[in-house]
């Protein structure tokens, strides 16, 4: 027979103010096997966790319930204080009368009578609860860092600074990311090639970073401090152990009508090619699609032109497989495409661009080398119109409900770029809100409007119209004067939404991480474990997160490669013993629980089994508690019942729903 502490948490007056606390106490007294009942107003608190100490002391506790807020919060508290106390952690349970009851409830019958409800069912389950003790499992002192954007690179230096390896996985033939392709940063104005390069180079410099760069993870399997992932090393075509990286074989390809994907589209490239000058590794790649060589069996002109004979056409896709402790997810952001917003012309004018093309356009290295010029033409933009929220804060199915963040900002930086070395351009800024969420932002916006002369208009554009004269007609709205407009303009910009990149969703789900509706990784908390994912040994670095500027990226992935590094500290992590185990004389070998488990925890073996006297060999199943995250599927699934969960078993959720039900 248990014996039962009750603890009642005042929360100060989160939950006193909608639950009678006392009445809760009082009540909780009169179940079985609860031999002491308490309330206080701040459980949490070192006195009120010296409270549970003595009542264990003083009354022989081995079991505690906890009326207070989420398990999410104050669990590991608690159990901890219950542990240092002398009863077994797994003894505890919490009641969530604050999120469940008081911050629902306005009535405050209802909400104690709610809380009466839990805090009985809880009771319930410790009756049933045993002690349950973690096992262990090593740590393998390796970081994989997916995505080689700024993000990606912050993380990887900072864990290799602390002494451990690190691996970044990048699909694209270069690290860089995005920010590779922006000409200037808010709000500082600074090149962002300059401040980026070096950080590429020391990355590439760094004794305990290796790059896989034209490469995917292709599977992940493992848990925690034990992660086995496959690398797909896809075929560059090239040996990089013998390019010398001249740049002779991309000047001497007879194939350069390829659309250059780092230039957004805007201009070409040849077969064999870098993304960038500075690109990194300097080694090209050989776009099989595209090249005469691969196509025909003809050609093979950069074979010839070689001459460190790095030239390789029978190169093979290679898989890389690799142990790691711990993953950092930098996989970044793209911008939305804009198929469903024909109002603004974009597919029907090239002088209708978005931000990023932009940015390549005024880029020394771009398609234009830096010159603002139409690229219908090429003649130079008198009136150059700018269109925010094209797809960000949408209410319908076209776009995101999110704000990109980031928006505002860099449209201030173009307009006040454009307005800097071409004076006689007029721009104009057609806005819903203008948000500026963070240090100098605000000012930064006000220089562009009053040092600049930039127009702000607020109102939406409801259609932009090419016109026979090559000119772009844009029809708005002006909220403030309540007037619509009309105007021509030489060349219009669309502030264009970002969303995490296509590749994170097959990601999250090797990963089993958690993303949300517009497929952003979801964090454990969003205020205590920001950059840490609901699966153990997974942590999120830069947009893949969630919007943000390269500020707040490069400070989410310091805070995601200490928290890698707090990890790849340890020798070994003990693991969850709240895990599924199979009934051996139940189990009928039907491999049901181990097709439903995401994990891959789930084996079988053959054993002899003593059925009530009857020997027999039998196909069981085993789990692998170090692999088996307690998720419970198997128990749902399992059509003999022979799989439970330790801590969770079906017993007890059955002894919850009767203590509700009374």
């Amino acid at each position: 027979m248990q014996r039962i502490g009750v603890f009642v948490c005042h929360c100060g007056s989160n939950i006193a103010a909608t639950v009678d606390v006392k009445k809760v106490v009082e009540m909780a007294a009169r179940e079985p096997s609860v031999v002491h009942a308490e309330d206080y107003p701040y459980m949490c608190s070192e006195a009120g966790q010296a409270k549970i100490a003595q009542a264990v002391a003083e009354k022989g506790l081995t079991g505690i319930v906890v009326c207070s807020c989420s398990p999410r919060m104050h669990e590991a508290t608690f159990r901890k204080a219950a542990e240092r106390a002398g009863i077994n952690p797994f003894m505890v349970e919490i009641a969530n009368i604050r999120e469940h009851c008081s911050w629902i409830h306005k009535n405050i019958e209802e909400g104690t009578e709610k809380a009466i409800i839990l805090a009985r069912a809880a009771i319930a389950k410790v009756n049933l609860n045993a002690p349950l003790f973690p096992g262990e499992s090593r740590v393998t002192k390796r970081a994989l860092v997916i995505g080689g954007g700024i993000a990606g690179i912050q993380s990887a230096l900072d864990i290799a600074d602390a002494g451990y390896e690190v691996d970044i996985v990048e699909k694209t033939p270069s690290i860089g990311g995005r920010m590779a392709q922006l000409d200037k940063t808010f709000p500082t104005l600074d090149c962002s090639a300059c401040i980026l390069t070096p950080k590429m180079v020391e990355a590439a410099a760094h004794e305990k970073i290796r790059i896989y760069t034209y490469s995917e993870v292709e599977k992940i399997s493992g848990f925690v401090g034990d992660f086995t992932v496959d690398i797909r090393k896809k075929a560059r075509s090239i040996d990089a152990t013998k390019c010398t990286g001249c740049g002779v074989c991309q000047e001497k390809c007879h194939s350069k009508k390829s659309l250059s994907e780092f230039n957004r589209g805007l201009g070409t490239r040849s077969a064999i090619y870098t993304p960038f000058a500075q690109a990194i590794p300097n080694v090209p790649v050989i776009d099989r699609e595209a090249c005469i060589k691969f196509k025909t069996g003809k050609c093979g002109v950069c074979a010839k032109v070689c001459a460190a004979g790095a030239i390789d056409y029978e190169q093979k896709d290679e898989i890389i497989t690799e142990k790691y402790g711990a993953i950092v997810v930098a996989t970044g952001f793209d911008t939305i495409k804009l198929d469903k917003y024909d109002e603004y012309a974009y597919n029907q004018s090239k002088d209708v661009i978005t931000s990023l093309e932009l940015e390549r356009v005024m880029n020394a290295a771009g398609p234009t080398k830096g010159h603002l010029e139409r690229l219908s033409d090429g003649k130079h933009p008198e009136h150059i119109v700018f269109v925010q929220c094209v797809g960000s804060r949408c209410s319908d199915e076209r776009g995101k409900p999110y704000c990109s963040k980031i928006c505002c900002m860099y449209t201030a930086k173009h307009a006040m770029l454009i307005r800097d070395k071409y004076p006689d351009v007029k721009v104009t800024v057609f806005y819903i809100d203008v948000r500026t969420p963070g240090k100098n932002f605000d000012e930064f916006y006000r220089r562009a409007v009053e040092e600049y002369g930039v127009n702000y208009i607020k109102g939406q554009v409801g259609k932009v119209a090419p016109q026979p004269d090559g000119s772009l007609l844009v029809q708005a709205s002006d909220l403030l004067d309540n007037k619509q407009i009309k105007l021509k303009a030489d060349m219009v910009v669309l502030a264009t939404a970002i969303e995490p990149d296509p590749s994170v969703r097959p990601l999250a789900t090797m990963l089993t991480a958690s993303i949300d509706t517009n497929n952003f990784l979801t964090e454990a908390h969003p205020k205590l474990r920001p950059v840490e994912s609901p699966t153990a040994g997974i942590f999120l670095s830069g947009v893949c997160q969630g919007p943000k500027d390269i500020p707040e990226t490069v400070a989410q992935a310091g805070a995601a490669a200490v928290k890698a590094i707090g990890l790849l500290a340890k020798d070994k992590l003990t693991t969850n013993p709240c895990t599924a185990k199979a009934d051996e004389l139940l189990c009928n070998g039907c491999s049901t629980c181990a097709n439903v488990c995401p994990y891959g925890a789930i084996s079988y073996e053959t054993k002899l089994i003593n059925d009530h006297g009857i020997r027999e060999d039998r196909r069981v199943a085993v789990v692998n508690n170090a692999l088996c995250q307690g998720c419970g599927a198997c128990t749902v699934a399992c059509p003999s019942g022979a799989m439970d969960l330790q801590g969770f078993s079906n017993r007890q959720i059955i002894a919850e729903v009767d203590a509700i039900c009374r």
